[in-house]
């Protein structure tokens, strides 16, 4: 009888470590393939471009592949109990902090039935990683466009950052850091009006137009894959905002933000400090099922932004005008606080979720920047915006470095604060 041996897999793309652990399973019986499912994969690392169905054809189509099999989570054990394989086939990447939990869970559990685990070593230079600035595979607009939604279907959360030129969306393709021992990212791209404005020197009063903004969109595209959020600010008369949707739908834009307020566009963050007025009711509303109807498919998303704490109207004024949006067809909504605390923001997302828990809700903590994500997330928060943070600080940093340069008369001083020459030649490639 045939040993079976299971090799679990993420499969985005056919790397040459993967076809190595393949290759090497095939030697010692039948081959069966967990595959991280959407949900499971969005939880170790973002979000993928194929989706399940279409990197379990890939893999079922390898010479060798017995069988494709559904793997619900990263560390192994309720796949090898159901299926107590012969022989665990793995890479030994494993070792790593992130994995090596996992490694010894799957060292326990083969021992129960005196299973055996087989490790190898990657293919030379081969990396189940695809480095962002040497490869960018590149996608089309409908699969942009879709991200989102695949990515709240999935974990039920998604990090966003500000981007306002194609190189800080590169950061936020690329960047990754270390928490409670796995890899955590940016999982998609925000297009904030106040950033628009402010790096084309003008106002944060909608002086910029969405086809200058759109523009920029088009470049940022050109090097980046994560999907984008756009802030629409109030988004024009009703009939304006039906051609903002189906353009920012037609770049693959996944959804936009509009904000129930009229007449010449101040910064929320303002408060009653500026005179800021608020549209009606069934102004906004008709906004919005405008919007929706203009819309070419169902992955293109449009979420109303509420301003009731802004503007001091209170957490009921917020839950009537969130039920009468989403009623409208709001597919979400965000609620704004400039509040240095996030309390208001809890209290109504307490009541808001007892209602509805299917909306997805957006925060943006500029503000109560002292939130954690899992405070956010265990409220009923799906989105959490960082909505202004590299331009934040990239503007002091320039500054400090053209200061320097005309304290010393001359740039010597300046060479500490700024990447080498030989890195910036090299940080695209092409260039060196």
């Amino acid at each position: 009888m045939p040993k079976t041996v299971y090799v679990t897999m993420v499969a985005e793309v056919p790397l040459e470590s993967q076809m190595n652990v393949i290759e090497t399973a095939r030697r010692y019986g039948d081959v069966v393939i967990g595959l991280l499912t959407d949900p499971a994969r969005t939880k170790v690392d973002g979000v993928l471009h194929p989706n399940y169905q279409y990197r379990k054809r890939i893999l079922e189509n390898i010479a060798g592949v017995k069988e494709v099999v559904s793997q619900q989570n990263s560390d192994y054990l309720l796949s090898l109990r159901r299926l107590r394989p012969d022989y665990l086939i793995c890479g030994d990447e494993w070792h790593g902090e992130v994995h090596s939990s996992h490694r010894e869970e799957a060292l326990a559990a083969m021992l129960e039935w005196r299973g055996q685990i087989i490790e190898i070593a990657y293919a030379s230079g081969a990396s189940d990683r695809l480095p962002v600035f040497d490869v960018v595979l590149g996608t089309t607009p409908t699969v942009r466009l879709r991200q989102l939604r695949r990515q709240l279907a999935g974990s039920g959360f998604v990090r966003v950052l500000e981007v306002h030129s194609p190189l800080s969306g590169l950061i936020v393709e690329s960047i990754a850091a270390e928490r409670d021992g796995r890899s955590v990212g940016f999982d998609a791209m925000w297009s904030s009006s106040l950033v628009d404005s402010t790096v084309r020197g003008k106002p944060d009063t909608e002086a910029v137009d969405h086809s200058a903004r759109f523009a920029g969109i088009n470049d940022l595209f050109e090097v980046t894959t994560k999907p984008l959020i756009y802030d629409a600010d109030t988004g024009g008369r009703a009939e304006h905002f039906a051609f903002t949707v189906r353009s920012l739908e037609r770049l693959g834009v996944s959804a936009v933000i509009v904000e129930d307020k009229i007449g010449l566009k101040r910064n929320s963050l303002l408060g009653n400090d500026v005179t800021q007025t608020r549209e009606s009711v069934e102004n906004f509303c008709h906004k919005i099922s405008v919007g929706k109807a203009a819309q070419a498919t169902g992955d293109f998303a449009i979420i109303g932004r509420i301003e009731s704490f802004i503007l001091n109207a209170g957490l009921d004024d917020a839950l009537f005008r969130a039920r009468e949006y989403v009623a409208a067809g709001a597919d979400g909504i965000m609620i704004h606080s400039r509040s240095k605390e996030p309390d208001e923001i809890f209290a109504f997302c307490e009541k808001f979720r007892k209602a509805d828990t299917e909306t997805f809700l957006v925060a943006v903590p500029t503000s109560y920047s002292g939130v954690y994500e899992h405070e956010l997330r265990a409220r009923g928060i799906n989105v959490v915006i960082y909505a202004n943070h590299l331009l934040r600080a990239a503007y002091p940093a320039m500054m400090q470095v053209a200061r320097a340069i005309l304290e010393n008369s001359r740039c010597r001083e300046a060479d500490s604060l700024c990447m080498s020459v030989d890195s910036i030649l090299r940080l695209i490639p092409g260039t060196a």
